[in-house]
Parts: structure tokens; sequence; C-alpha cells
């Protein structure tokens, strides 16, 4: 006696696909803004996000489905070590008009607080701490999606965020 089985359920694929230069240009704000985030200044955060589409465009790529801003902050963040490597004259202090520049998240706390303080704060951290609230705060990836772009845990990105918010904040309480 035979049963009729029905027929597997399609599985979404997560084959590689190969990176559209086109779309590339819809991430160029976030990217910015996280480059802001590690660098502390609009020339290098231009340079450095310049670097990165220089690097991504150079040769095909292939993603996986929507993973596209993951991947490009990867390359950012890499780009971003890799030029903390050579010898560079120390970034320029950020001013209140770089800042008040970038576009306000839709968050009513966020626009109360001084971005210059902000930023501050955030390039004094470790660069683990800063790049797991540039990933997350900044450039609004999920923790699974930080976790990817950073390699590390979905974990590893909570504990530094708490870590790292927790440092911003008392640095924020004690100069208020």
């Amino acid at each position: 006696m035979t049963t009729a089985q029905a027929p597997p359920a399609e599985i979404p694929t997560t084959e590689p696909r190969r990176l559209d230069p086109e779309s590339l240009g819809s991430h160029l704000q976030r990217l910015y803004r996280a480059a802001y985030g590690l660098c502390g200044s609009r020339q290098d955060a231009e340079d450095l996000v310049q670097d990165t589409y220089e690097k991504v465009l150079r040769r095909p790529r292939f993603v996986r489905c929507d993973q596209d801003l993951a991947y490009l902050l990867r390359v950012l963040r890499n780009t971003w070590i890799s030029s903390k490597r050579i010898d560079r004259p120390s970034p320029v202090s950020p001013n209140g008009d770089e800042i008040d520049a970038l576009k306000a998240p839709d968050d009513p706390i966020a626009q109360t607080i001084d971005g210059v303080v902000v930023f501050d704060a955030l390039r004094d951290l470790t660069p683990p701490l800063r790049e797991a609230l540039v990933a997350v705060d900044v450039v609004g990836l999920s923790y699974r999606e930080a976790a990817s772009a950073l390699r590390t845990k979905p974990g590893t990105i909570m504990s530094r965020l708490h870590r790292g918010r927790g440092q911003i904040a008392a640095r924020l309480e004690y100069q208020a």
C-alpha cells in the first residue's frame, strides 16, 4: 500500500548572488554615518566610504540575499582597520556643523542629545565596542546582521552594546 507524498516545500535559497553596483548608492548615507562614527572626522569618513566602494567595485562580489549592507559594513570596517595600521595624523576633532549635517534618526531621545558629545564619547571607546555601536545604533543593523558583518556571535554583539552604551551614558552623565 503506497501513500502519496506531498512534494517538498520550497526552501528559501541562500545562494550567493552578484552584488549589484547600481544598488550601492542606496546605502551611502548609512555607510557615511558608520564611517563618521569610526573616524570622527568628515574628511576621513568620506575617504573611508570612497575607499570602501572602490574595493567593492574593483572586482565582482557575491553576497547572500539581503546582505548588501552587512557586507558593505564589513568591508568598511576592514578598510578602516587597515588604514589605522598606516601612520596617519590623528583626525580633526568634529565640530557641530559636521554632526548637524548628518540626518538625525527618528528617535526623540537621540534628537535631544548633543551629537558632538556623543560622537566624542563614541570615539573614546575601544574598537570592538565602537564597531558594535556603529553597526547597530548608527547603521541600524540587527544584532544578527551586525554579528555577521563583524564576524562574531550575536551574544557578543549584545554584550559589547551593553558595555559601550553604559560607558557613553556614564560619560554623558558625568558631563551634564
